[in-house]
Order: C-alpha cells, then structure tokens, then sequence
C-alpha cells in the first residue's frame, strides 16, 4: 500500500500561488460580466456582491422571479457576447458619498449599505469598459476578452449578508478557467461528484436517512446497513486507541449551564447550543466533550508521574446549525466525534503532539486516504487565556510540524477560542478536501477549571490540554468515504462483504451451510433467495456493490467448493484478487469454503483497498 509521505504534503509552489492569484482574477472578473448580463437582460434586478471562490465565483441577486436553467444559458448567451467586445476593466476611486449618491439613484440600496459599512473616505469603482460599473476593489484581468472558458452551475437561496433575518436572495454560481480543456475536466470531476453524492448512494445502498419532515433537519438515523458500517469504523478507531495508551471514557449527554459557563462555550457558542431546564436550573445539552473529560481528570489528585494521562470517547454532541447549511452527512445537528484529550506537563506536549500526528497517517492510510494537507491556524480576534500561553502553544505545534518534516500553511486568526490548532484535511478520489483530524492545544481551559497535578519539587502545577480528534464526526467521515469509494467499500469496511446465491431452491440448504460457516469466522453474509432469475439477483447485488458473489448451485454442493464472483469483475476475470497465500492458481475462480474463508479474513486483516 501507498504511503503518506511528507512529498505528499508539500505545500504550494510559488508557481501554484501565482496560477491561484491569476485564476481568482479571472473568475471575479467573470462573476462581474455575469452580473452585468443580469443586469442587461432584467434591469430591475439588484446586485449584491460576486466574489471567486474556491472552484470558481457567485453572485447574489436580489430578483422576484427565480431563475430557471433557461435564463442560465440565457445569461450565459450575452455573457459571450460582452467577452467578444473585449470592455477593458478600469478602476476610479471616489467619495463614499459620491458613490452612496451614484448607487442610490439606481436602486442599488445593497450597494449603499455595503459603502455605509466602508470606513475609507474613499471607495474603488470597477468599470467594464463604459458599459457597467460596480463597487469593487479589484483586482481584474485587463479586459473580458481574456476571459475563454467558463460555465454557471446552479442557483441557490442565500441570506444577504449570511443572516437568516435578512431577505433571501439568489445566488448563481459559476465557473471559469484559462481553456477549454481544463473547463471540460472540471465539469467531468463535478458529473462525478454527483454519482458519488453521498445523499444519494446512503439511500440506493439502504445506509441512512434523514426524515426531516417526521423527525427534524440534521438528526441520522443508520439503517442495518449504515450501522454495520459505523460499527466497522467505530470498533477499528477504539481499538487502534487503546493500542496508543488512552482510556476510554464515557461522559452524560447534558451538563449543567454552570458548567458551560466555566468553559467559556456558553459565552463563545451560545448561539450553537441547546438550552432548557432541569429542576429551575439551566441545562445544556453538549457540543463538545472537553468538560466531561476535565471533571474526570480532577476526581483524583494527581502526580506528574501520571502524566500524559489520555481519555478517549466517541462521544454524541449536538449543535444547533441554521437549516441552511445542513447537508446529508456532511453537516448536521447531532453526530459523534472520536474525541480525545491529552493531559500533559509543558515538556511533553511537543512529543504528544507528535504521537497524534503519526496516528493521524496510519489511520487515514489504513481508510485509503494517502494525500493530506495540513494548516496551522493562529489566535483568532475572540479568545481566551493570556497572549504568552498562546505563543507557547503555537510554538509547541509548529516546533511538531517542523521536527516531523511536514510542510504546513499558516490560516491566521483561525484558531479555537481557547488555543491555536493544526487542523488535516484529506483528499478524496476526485482531490476534493475534506475536514478531518484535529489537534489543539489549551492553555485556558486547565486555568479556567482550576486543574493541577503534583510535580516532583510536591508543588501544585497545572497540566496542558490537548484537544484532538481523528476522524472528526464519524458522520461527516462516513460521508466522505462513501464519496471517496463511490459506495464501494473495500472488504473490510463493506457492511455486506458476501453474497450467497443459490442458483435453484433446492440449493438453499447448501447455501446456509456457507452462511453459517462464514458467520462463524465472523464474515459479514446475505443469502439472496428470493424466486428472481439468477442474472437479476447477480445484478443487484453488484448495484449494492458487495464485494463478493458465491453462486451455487449443483456442482458446488457435489464439490463442496464456492465459485467466486469479484465485484466489478467477471466470473472468468479473477487472476488479480487471489492472493498467493490462497495457494490457488491465478486463473481459479473456484475453491474450498475454508480456502474462500482464509482469503477473505486475509484481506479484511491487511485491509486491502
């Protein structure tokens, strides 16, 4: 298997920057002529703002009407026709006044309100050639002619200005690269993207589902399938825990506010939290697990030989997230993280640290994740604890990234409130980024809590915190391997890992002979024995992307062999998924139950990909 090494980890080149800082130009240069094509096709449309984004730009409109996949190409027609004119982008500074009074005349009102919150004398007026003007500070390519490729998307609701309280606009998403050919394999990864739609394959492969309407927006509820699969990764995660040295702990699913208080949540999160109360007092029900863990660091006094001391929990938090940004598995109000805290003396943090990270890549090696970037991110405006803790605890992380060999980027002011964090994020089949690993380290909340243990002079020190998860919510984790696979997981991770199909009724017997056998080495087994032909139940369990087919029939029950199917294979095709420890010659597709069964527990124990 493929390593994660540091040369997968290098950060951007100065040439990828460069390429960056161009392809945002371009693509906020194209967000502007698009607004200029709704302007010129429904003058009574207000603009808001159309910044690039990540993969590509958005505008927000203000319009009565939707807009429909018609008035998309519609916009997309005069688009090019702006773009053959080749309007120079020009910039002119005026007034904040002036340009309240200019954007006022022409209803622009969301504009206005823009200028008022602009703390210049003067604002930057971007004009596509004399065509068009917006409030803009740039930059811009030199003119629209520079802009050969591009595309909108889709149309989507969005708050003006983020605020569930403010009017519902429409934003239209797009867009844009230097050719053609780079466009086009864009649209191909996002055709992609939307097969491997975790929404959808959690509902085709019977995962999960999220009854919004019977149950509430954000909550999961894992069918058999979905709950085989979150066992696999649960029980792989709290093992590989336990073989590093932590406890497992448990902690309740609601605190008391005092205690949130304590923390400093109540004060920083609030607005996340769920609030109510227990015998006139205020409860909360939690959104982390770092106080749960600290009440059982303090039950006992404790000695500096005691540390680290590592309690680990898959613990269920909820979050009170706006409907808005709610998304299948990926973002919602209730989930599970496989959280972990470290309690450490100031000279272990640097090898504590280190021990995460190195967790960090066999995990995500083992799950087939071989391509990780890492971020160091720095104290945000908001925080807590003392600036010279929180220069120690940067320092402590840095000085682990550096000793490993890793390169990392630096996200200021992107911190936790209560410390600085290194945060992992994967890529997925289409290298798409994913949130994972987390690790932060705490200086405050120790204070806060008033934690201490005994250093070797007998005298009261307090211990440094290290917050850390591996996976992250497994929710979110699940989605993101059911996106990475497509739904077809490898065989370790595979809910249904074998498919018994006898061929007639009178082969049923035979067939839960294999069952039992395989079950009893802890194989993960269906039979298909329904009356439908034996190409159509072939196909569907193909559909539900199990990785292996036993067909069974005459010669098998007179044998007592299995003859094997590979997913994605044909029967006659399976030269590469025997292992030479099978002892089986390459081309054979038939063999014994035990042979059948040592090479499946094989594969599951190397957790092949």
């Amino acid at each position: 298997m493929e390593e994660v090494t540091s040369s997968s980890l290098v950060g951007s080149t100065s040439y990828f920057m460069e390429y960056k800082t161009d392809l945002d130009k371009l693509r906020h240069s194209c967000s502007h002529v698009m607004a200029q094509a709704v302007k010129q096709l429904w003058p009574e449309v207000k603009v808001t703002i159309g910044p690039a984004i990540e993969n590509g730009f958005y505008y927000d409109f203000d319009k009565k009407e939707p807009f429909s996949d018609d008035d998309l190409k519609a916009i997309e027609k005069v688009m090019r026709q702006i773009i053959q004119r080749k309007p120079k982008f020009t910039q002119s500074f005026i007034s904040r006044k002036q340009a309240a009074e200019m954007f006022g005349k022409s209803g622009e009102n969301y504009k206005v309100e823009l200028i008022d919150g602009i703390a210049d004398e003067q604002v930057s007026i971007f004009k596509t050639g004399d065509e068009w003007l917006d409030l803009c500070k740039g930059p811009h390519v030199d003119n629209a002619g520079e802009i050969k490729a591009f595309k909108l998307l889709s149309v989507a609701g969005a708050y003006w200005r983020g605020d569930e309280k403010n009017a519902m606009l429409q934003r239209i998403y797009g867009t844009a690269f230097f050719s053609e050919d780079e466009l086009k394999k864009y649209l191909h990864a996002l055709a992609e993207a939307e097969k491997r739609d975790h929404r959808k394959l959690g509902v085709a492969l019977d995962l999960f589902q999220i009854y919004h309407e019977t149950a509430g927006a954000g909550l999961v509820f894992y069918h058999p399938n979905g709950a085989m699969l979150r066992k696999v990764i649960e029980d792989y995660i709290r093992e590989q825990h336990i073989q590093r040295g932590y406890d497992l702990v448990m902690t309740p699913h609601m605190l008391k506010g005092k205690l949130w208080e304590i923390s400093g949540h109540a004060e920083h999160y609030r607005d996340n939290m769920y609030f109510f109360d227990v015998d006139q007092e205020e409860y909360a029900v939690k959104p982390m697990n770092c106080p749960g863990h600290i009440l059982i660091f303090k039950s006992k006094t404790r000695s500096y030989r005691d540390l680290p001391i590592r309690y680990f929990e898959l613990g269920t938090v909820y979050r009170q997230e706006k409907a808005g940004v709610l998304h299948g598995l990926l973002r919602v109000r209730g989930f599970t993280q496989d959280d972990a805290h470290l309690f450490c003396r100031q000279d272990q943090i640097k090898s504590e640290v280190e021990g995460v990270i190195d967790f960090v890549f066999a995990t995500m090696r083992d799950f087939g994740f071989n391509d990780l970037e890492i971020e160091l991110s720095t104290r945000p405006e908001k925080y807590i604890g003392s600036i010279k803790d929180w220069d120690l605890a940067t320092t402590a992380l840095r000085d682990s990234l550096k000793d490993k060999g890793i390169a990392y980027q630096i996200n200021e002011g992107d911190g936790a409130f209560y410390g600085p964090k290194i945060d992992i994020k994967l890529k997925d089949a289409l290298g798409r980024k994913w949130q994972c690993a987390t690790i932060q380290c705490d200086f405050a909340l120790p204070q806060r809590f008033e934690m201490s243990y005994v250093d070797d002079s007998g005298q009261t020190v307090r211990p440094i915190m290290i917050h850390r998860a591996i996976l992250g919510s497994l929710e979110r984790f699940i989605g993101n391997l059911i996106e990475h696979y497509a739904g077809a997981f490898p065989t370790w991770l595979a809910p249904v890992q074998v498919a018994l199909i006898p061929i007639a009724t009178e082969h049923q017997a035979f067939a839960k002979e294999v069952k039992e056998e395989l079950q009893k080495n802890g194989i993960r087994v269906i039979i298909d024995e329904r009356n439908e032909s034996l190409g159509k139940r072939i196909r569907e369990a193909t559909l539900k992307k199990i990785p292996y087919m036993l067909v069974l029939g005459e010669k098998e029950i007179a044998s007592k062999e299995v003859a094997v199917r590979k997913r994605g294979r044909p029967r006659s095709d399976v030269s590469d998924v025997f292992s030479e420890k099978t002892s089986l010659v390459a081309e054979q597709s038939v063999m014994s139950i035990g042979q059948f069964v040592d090479f499946i527990l094989n594969e599951v124990k190397e957790k092949k990909i």
